[in-house]
């Protein structure tokens, strides 16, 4: 396909993200969600709360779900449920979103960042175990943009040194590993439903999966602000943060046709990867681990590499196409952490890929043409020859 640069690449612009579409197909089972709950004027933690946590249980297998009002807060009551607190370290990858260091942060341990894999983006098990101390309490793996950190290696280390691991699941919706759904390795894990997840709400929402009876307990406790069910008996200094009605009804309402629209996603992304193969060493395609058991693999982002990735994302937006730089900073280098802890180890992996990754657009709204669109951009951009 030749290069068109110029007029025919002007008149078509492509959102990273939009969810007009997926909107327009849920309205007419919504609106009358939306309209039943500002007549009965239960907001938070009602009906429509208890329905999601029950198919989300359903979906994910999961023994307890406890939604909450986004997915850092899901994570930072995981790790407190779990017991992490003041004195602890905590192993998290050096390449990972912001908010999976920060909900360290927040439960008050310490973060201690170990280098990922080359591909995956997942926490390195040998890295992760070479910062090990006697101070560490827990090992914290995310999986991103497409499939599973290697949990099986993963509760091998935690379990020869005595850890919890939780997992920051947050794009991990329909992401399995041999039958088990992300964040039911460990002790908790989180969802986050931001509108541009797998599963988004109109707004900010999560959710915290775990087997654990007591884990659940504590964060419905903590959720509520501490308060007991007696409503005049609090028992722990809590977190309030609830989820609201209108968005568990919206999370409901897709949750229905989450699976079409994991399919939609997956064959969006088959596209670019095919149409991309043959910029291999100059544009770098998402590396897929092999599936293991059920829908291994789930795309919630679209990330390759390239090493002119702030170039082709300015060229890209000159021509209206959204990009997004996942984790552009590794974790040891944000300003947060310019003191301790630092790392114990190098983390050569992730600062390279943090220069190298870039989101192209990828959700059900989008269209083959809007694909090819992109492709078509990028491959002019490596080769000016082709524009015209």
């Amino acid at each position: 396909m030749s290069g068109a640069c110029g007029a025919n690449h002007q008149a078509l612009s492509v959102p990273f993200f939009s969810g007009a579409d997926t909107m327009r197909r849920d309205w007419p089972v919504l609106e009358p969600r939306i309209r039943e709950i500002a007549v009965t004027g239960r907001f938070t933690s009602g009906v429509w709360v208890e329905r999601l946590e029950r198919e989300l249980r359903d979906y994910t297998g999961a023994r307890h779900v406890v939604a909450v009002g986004n997915g850092t807060d899901a994570l930072v009551m995981a790790l407190w449920a779990a017991g992490i607190g003041a004195g602890d370290e905590v192993i998290v990858p050096a390449y990972a979103s912001f908010a999976t260091t920060s909900s360290v942060l927040h439960a008050g341990a310490r973060p201690v960042p170990a280098d990922v894999l080359p591909g995956s983006y997942a926490l390195d098990p040998d890295r992760a175990e070479a910062v090990i101390t006697p101070r560490t309490r827990a090992i914290v793996a995310a999986h991103l943009f497409s499939q599973l950190a290697p949990m099986v290696e993963l509760a091998e280390v935690a379990e020869r040194h005595g850890l919890l691991l939780i997992e920051d699941s947050g794009e991990g919706i329909g992401m399995r590993q041999g039958g088990v759904h992300a964040g039911l390795f460990g002790t908790a894990g989180v969802l986050s439903f931001l509108p541009t997840r797998t599963l988004g709400a109109l707004g900010d929402a999560g959710a915290v999966l775990t087997d654990d009876d007591e884990v659940a307990a504590f964060v419905r406790l903590l959720r509520g602000g501490g308060q007991a069910t007696d409503g005049h008996e609090f028992q722990d200094g809590g977190y309030d943060s609830r989820c609201d009605e209108i968005a568990a009804a919206v999370l409901v309402t897709r949750l229905a046709h989450l699976d079409e629209d994991i399919e939609r996603r997956r064959v969006l992304a088959e596209r670019y990867t095919m149409r991309l193969a043959d910029l291999a060493g100059t544009v770098d395609t998402p590396y897929l681990a092999p599936a293991k058991g059920d829908r291994g693999l789930t795309f919630s982002a679209y990330v390759v590499e390239t090493t002119r990735r702030d170039e082709l994302a300015d060229f890209l937006a000159a021509y209206g196409v959204g990009t997004e730089m996942r984790c552009s900073r590794v974790l040891p280098h944000q300003p947060a952490f310019a003191g301790p802890p630092g790392t114990r180890d190098p983390v050569p992996v992730a600062e390279a890929v943090a220069k190298r990754t870039v989101a192209l657009p990828l959700h059900p709204d989008l269209t083959v043409e809007q694909v090819d669109h992109v492709v078509d951009l990028v491959r002019d951009f490596h080769d000016p020859r082709r524009a015209r």
